[in-house]
């Protein structure tokens, strides 16, 4: 076989391709034998020629799996033997690395079994060779060896460790260097025990003077090493970097911010900067290196314009927007003032790309700095709105796109400002541009989503503008046309019906469009007809449904996601409206969302395991040193097809809502919804998981409704809630992402409302154990970076979450009463931790909130706590926030009614603290209501305590109730019963009581309960006073008196 073997190696490598194709098919067919083996070994040591060898080298590779262990050991011995001669003696670079790779290959079989102990002495002993091919050959073995057969690497972890550094730092050969830098990027991958990973925090300097040659010498290939090395150190758990994060970050700003390198070395460069922000955020802080990177990124925004084709994703401006965007989530306060400098600075620039970086930089930062620009909101708007006024079509487009931002980002805030707002959006929908024309919809879309009446002066004209875009315009301006008219629709409401008609007219049209390149157009139509049906209401919108259904679920068949994504939420709108008028249409539209439910995801993984694509020497192919030879199937590229995911996400939303209003009728598709939600609660990715989250409470709710009317109920009805709750309380425990741990904590919160503690009791321990964890901020979702010096005031957490977390006391304490008390005791410090005053005045918000409805719920064994509590609430009391105060003057009532003879002493304290809310100077109704609460709380529960003669005046004088009306039992309770029981304070009063009277009788947004009360208190009045109340009945409008009239129980 060899001498034939020979003459096909050789014929291989002609010229001639159909020499080459005999040649390929012979070597194929021999290379079935086991004797091949011997033969390629024979040629690879002795062929003439460096390219035979090499040949036989990558043919070897190819072929030693399936034959290794069909050969007897000498044969084995001699196959190991002459690959480290092939090593040490082969001049040609090519030839040796090819060898290499083989050795990689049968290392995986031979060193665990114990087959070739010599080979990591022999590696040890090349690695320190003084011939620099001998120490790069070893260097690039230990890389391929650490993949197949790491863990026998275990034992000699210091020392190679040693030799890695060494060989780092090797003054004779780049050749090393590069192979060294190698080698240590693949012991990382390959490492992960903390103790061993901290080790290689000494090689940083090391390794950024290799990278720093390799971008000199053009090798950025290299370099890039060096970066995927960082990007390890920075996402192990370990306290890694130490004072070396001021050295890479230095290297890395130097590599972004230099234009004449390659846009991929660029973008891994502006990665670090990213991953540091995101996973080592304090190490920035504490080494002053924000300003340092904002100087740079900044200014990156502008290369915009020179950004190539295809080439968006590399793009330095577009990274760089990424890496802002994630600082200023971390580190608002740090990242705002300089930011805000470069864009005032920029916006005056006579450059247009620095124009356009300035409103852009501010877009940007909108999410993550969105505190601390609401404070600067007048001068941010004057950059943006004159922004939207340039002569350049750039800097306009940018700044419709910073004002849709602001729009989301800057409520309730940013509303305010819609008398200066408004009319620019208006003005920039009639651009000359369509970059700027669709950019300004969204900031239309944006802005008026949270609009109420405001938008009323406005409506005509927007309409008129938005009904001519839409009929005129190019399919893409149309799409954010009708995004804009939905958001106009949901904040005009009523108001919007004159406009109605038209629009679900136009979007007939749009509804059966079938060509690809209207199917968008369709999607936004669906959306938007689901829109208008929730505006319009179930009276009017039910007659003229059929035809806009009968669309969505043909276009359900044209096979795009986005259209079936929108079609799902559509159908989730005529749910909300029609409730059990949906049940005719569920056999229709329940099977959609299963089969989106069910879609593959594209999230598996291609799996390349074809030999022949590996290596590329003339078919056969030449083994470089980049190749990391090994035979096992290789992972080669992970992808998420997002539409198919936005789909799942809208599908599993469309069940739940589904489940929620059909209640009982959805029992035929109540075991797969089921199914489905246990599985998306799971899912790789948080919207589907969030939405799973939430439509599990909906399947409950439909379970509950079902299995009432069924014999064997009662134990499916349980079965149904025990999966529920295990899967809540493990996302509470196990779920990374903070919205759905939040989702969780508020449905369990609805559950223990709606079920009852008797359901959830089963459930408790496990409950508080895990909101206790939430509380301390332990939990998996709340996890921060480990090296870091974070203070405990400075700790930066969810909103959203700690919110959701904290309506959990309060849900507790409603169901258990007085037995709360013991749970109460475990997670009142960690809570309270949330009310220090270096905290921000929206966790205060939040504790005073909580600490109100627990007081409220838990009744008595509240006294405990008061002389804890009561300084924190009564500052809250001055508070700057409304909703502060508010909270702050309900708290105190709860405390002071049910916190027993410990409140006594607070009494003064809280009257002269709740006098100034009754005052001109308080402009919020809903906190003087919430005052005028707590004066009657503590008139019931220590009317003795209170001075009436002093307060009994400004109390009425605040009345009636303006906004809060859960506060209308108690205060009128209060009222009613100091007149019932003929308190003398009440004569001088009773002008001022008989008006109040009548305006609570006369108010539709009362109780009948509280009218009850107040038409005895009256009726009281009548019987004391007699003919004295007539002049007072007499200054009545008609309508109050006949209202009071009305509600006076008939004698």
């Amino acid at each position: 076989m060899s001498q034939s073997l020979e003459l096909l190696l050789i014929q291989f490598l002609m010229p001639d391709n159909d020499a080459r194709r005999q040649a390929e098919d012979q070597i194929k067919r021999l290379a079935k034998d086991p004797q091949v083996v011997p033969a390629l070994i024979h040629h690879l040591r002795t062929a003439k020629t460096p390219n035979v060898r090499q040949l036989a080298a990558v043919l070897l590779r190819k072929k030693i799996t399936g034959h290794w262990a069909k050969l007897p050991p000498q044969l084995r011995q001699l196959v190991k033997q002459s690959l480290i001669e092939s090593i040490t003696m082969e001049h040609s670079p090519p030839v040796r690395r090819a060898s290499a790779n083989v050795v990689s290959i049968i290392a995986k079989y031979a060193v665990p079994g114990g087959e070739w102990p010599d080979l990591l002495p022999f590696l040890f002993q090349c690695s320190q060779s003084p011939q620099e091919d001998h120490r790069e050959v070893a260097l690039i073995l230990f890389s391929s060896l650490t993949e197949t057969i790491g863990d026998s690497f275990r034992p000699y972890f210091a020392d190679l460790q040693a030799l890695l550094l060494k060989c780092l730092q090797d003054e004779t050969s780049n050749n090393v260097r590069v192979a060294a830098l190698k080698a240590v990027g693949s012991f990382i991958e390959f490492t992960h025990d903390a103790a061993e990973v901290i080790k290689f925090r000494e090689f940083i300097p090391s390794i950024l003077n290799v990278s720093r040659q390799c971008i000199a010498s053009g090798d950025e290939d290299v370099a890039i090493i060096a970066f995927e090395i960082f990007d390890e150190l920075i996402e192990s758990p370990a306290p890694l970097l130490g004072d070396s994060v001021k050295a890479i970050v230095q290297f890395s700003l130097e590599v972004c911010s230099s234009p004449n390198l390659d846009s991929s070395t660029r973008h891994q460069a502006i990665q670090i900067i990213s991953w540091l922000a995101k996973y080592k955020s304090s190490s920035l802080k504490k080494h002053s290196l924000i300003i340092l990177i904002l100087q740079v990124l900044c200014p990156l925004l502008t290369e915009s314009a020179n950004r190539e084709e295809g080439d968006d994703d590399l793009a330095p401006d577009r990274a760089a927007a990424e890496v802002l965007d994630t600082m200023s989530l971390k580190l608002p306060k740090h990242v705002f003032p300089p930011v805000f400098e470069f864009a005032s600075l920029s916006s005056q620039s006579v450059d247009p790309k620095f124009r356009e970086a300035s409103v852009t930089v501010l877009g940007v930062v909108s999410e993550g700095c969105l505190e601390l620009m609401k404070e600067k909101l007048g001068p941010v708007l004057h950059i943006v709105l004159g922004g939207l006024r340039d002569p350049e079509q750039v800097v306009r487009g940018a700044s419709s796109f910073a004002l849709g931002q602001f729009a989301e980002y800057l409520q309730p805030e940013i509303i305010s400002h819609y008398e200066s707002v408004l009319p620019c959006i208006l003005n920039a929908i009639e651009d000359s541009s369509d970059d700027v024309k669709e950019k300004s919809y969204y900031a239309l879309a944006a802005f008026c989503e949270n609009m109420g009446e405001e938008i009323l002066p406005f409506l005509d004209s927007l309409m008129g503008k938005l009904f001519a875009a839409l009929q005129t315009s190019k399919r893409m301006l149309q799409e954010t046309c009708m995004s804009a008219i939905g958001s106009v629709a949901s904040a005009a409401e009523q108001a919007f019906l004159p406009y109605a008609e038209r629009v679900l007219e136009l979007m007939k049209n749009f509804m059966v469009l079938t060509s690809d390149e209207d199917l968008r157009s369709r999607a936004r139509a669906t959306e938007l007809v689901g829109i208008v049906a929730m505006v319009v209401g179930r009276a009017r919108m039910e007659p003229i449904l059929p035809p806009f259904i009968e669309a969505a679920i043909s276009g359900y068949g044209l096979e795009y996601s986005e259209l079936r994504e929108y079609t799902h939420g559509f159908f989730s709108n005529v749910a909300e409206i029609l409730e059990d008028g949906m049940v005719q249409y569920l056999p229709h539209v329940v099977p959609l969302a299963f089969a989106s439910c069910n879609l593959d995801d594209g999230s598996a993984v291609d799996i390349d395991d074809s030999d022949d694509d590996n290596e590329n020497v003339n078919g056969f192919g030449g083994v470089s040193s980049d190749d990391e030879a090994h035979d096992e199937p290789r992972m080669r590229n992970i992808s998420i097809r997002t539409g198919v995911l936005d789909e799942k996400a809208a599908a599993t939303q469309a069940l739940g809502l589904f489940a929620l209003h059909t209640k009982s009728a959805y029992a035929p598709y109540l075991e797969e919804s089921l199914r489905i939600m246990v599985k998306h609660s799971s899912y790789f990715h948080e919207d589907v998981r969030l939405q799973a989250i939430t439509g599990l409470k909906n399947i409950l709710i439909a379970a509950h409704a079902v299995f009432q009317v069924q014999n064997d109920g009662a134990s499916k009805a349980r079965e149904i809630f025990e999966s529920v709750m295990n899967i809540y309380i493990k996302t509470m425990n196990e779920d990374d992402d903070k919205e759905v741990v939040a989702q969780a904590c508020m449905s369990v919160a609805d559950i223990i409302k709606d079920f009852g503690y008797v359901a959830v009791e089963p459930y408790m321990p496990r409950l508080v154990e895990s909101t206790l964890v939430l509380l301390k901020q332990e939990s998996v979702c709340q996890q921060i970076e480990s090296d870091s010096d974070i203070d405990d005031d400075d700790t930066e957490h969810d909103e959203v979450l700690m919110d959701a977390v904290s309506d959990l006391l309060p849900a507790f304490a409603k169901a258990m009463g007085a037995h709360f008390a013991p749970i109460f005791a475990t997670l009142f410090d960690p809570l309270m931790k949330f009310a220090k005053g270096s905290r921000p005045a929206q966790d205060r918000t939040m504790v005073v909130a909580c600490l109100a409805e627990v007081a409220q719920d838990m009744g008595a064994p509240i006294a405990a706590y008061v002389d804890a509590i009561m300084p924190l609430v009564l500052k809250e009391l001055a508070s700057s926030s409304e909703t502060n105060r508010r909270n702050a003057a309900f708290c105190v009532g709860e405390l002071c009614k049910n916190g027993g003879a410990s409140s006594l002493k607070y009494f003064g304290d809280v009257l002269r603290g709740l006098y100034p809310l009754f005052g001109e100077s308080e402009p919020d109704d809903a906190v003087k209501d919430n005052a005028a609460g707590a004066v009657a709380r503590m008139i019931m529960a220590h009317q003795d305590s209170v001075p009436l003669n002093q307060v009994l005046p400004v109390f009425v004088k605040g009345l009636p109730l303006k906004e809060d009306h859960e506060e209308s039992m108690p205060v009128y309770s209060c009222i009613c019963n100091l007149v019932l029981s003929s308190n003398p304070q009440i004569a001088p009063l009773v002008p001022d009581l008989v008006n109040v009277f009548a305006q609570v009788a006369a108010s539709p947004l009362e109780t009948p309960e509280v009218k009850v009360q107040i038409g005895r208190a009256f009726a009281h009045l009548l019987s004391i006073y007699g003919q004295q109340m007539q002049p007072l009945l007499g200054s009545l409008s008609p309508a109050h008196a006949n209202a009071l009239a009305a509600i006076a129980p008939k004698s």
